[in-house]
């Protein structure tokens, strides 16, 4: 059941299902309850469980089969190296947000962009 904490409800059941998957309770190649199902045990809206759905399918967890339903997706499938790409977006932002403060640094000082 999600609980009334600020957190938004599909992504409780976003981290509960990622919870079950990386524990293991929900092992590669099984699927997923159904939609309805979920909804159920978690006493929310269809929207919100294909929201949380959603997020997971994002992290790459899950993969979805057309009429057939939704499933844990096999650890060998993920994408390759995730933990690369992040590591190159940090560095990307680190490098924006230097730029961004040596141009916020000119214009403070100037009065008028560079």
């Amino acid at each position: 059941m999600v609980k009334h904490t600020g957190r938004p409800g599909y992504l409780q059941i976003a981290d509960d299902l990622r919870a079950q998957i990386r524990g293991g309770a929900l092992a590669p190649g099984s699927p997923l309850p159904s939609t309805a199902q979920l909804a159920e045990q978690y006493d929310v809206s269809l929207s919100s469980v294909k929201t949380a759905v959603g997020v997971l399918r994002t992290e790459g967890l899950v993969v979805g089969q057309q009429g057939k339903g939704v499933y844990v997706r096999d650890a060998a499938e993920a994408p390759a190296d995730l933990a690369g790409e992040v590591a190159e977006l940090r560095s990307a932002v680190q490098e924006l947000s230097v730029r961004l403060a040596r141009l916020e640094e000119r214009v403070t000082s100037t009065g008028h962009p560079a």
